[in-house]
């Protein structure tokens, strides 16, 4: 048989397809299909102006809850609403972003996979 063969006449490194490395494949694949159900069905909680704001997002990083106090509400300085709301809702976010980030690490060993 010719050099880089393996016994069924498949070029390959010799041992063909390794059983073991599907079997792994497989298990990572289920494993990651669980862990982002558990994600999508996570939610992420952060603050803003000492918790006059309040934001929840979903594991599926959709706005779900939006919490202002009365006292953060002044006709004369919107501005300031606006921007507590919107630091609210991005501190979720990212929140959810750095769980699904850190999943994904413990999952994958730390290889940095395109996922």
């Amino acid at each position: 048989m010719a050099k880089g063969f393996n016994s069924r006449g498949v070029p390959g490194m010799g041992g063909g397809i390794n059983m073991n490395m599907i079997k792994k494949a497989q298990k990572m694949q289920e494993d990651m299909q669980r862990m982002q159900e558990e994600l999508e069905q996570a939610t992420y909680t952060a603050t803003a102006g000492g918790g006059v704001v309040t934001a929840v997002v979903s594991g599926k990083r959709e706005l779900a809850e939006l919490t202002i106090d009365p006292e953060a509400v002044d006709p004369e300085d919107v501005e300031m609403l606006q921007d507590l709301i919107i630091a609210a809702v991005n501190e979720a976010m990212r929140a959810a972003e750095d769980a699904a980030s850190q999943s994904m690490q413990k999952l994958t060993g730390g290889l940095n996979l395109p996922f």
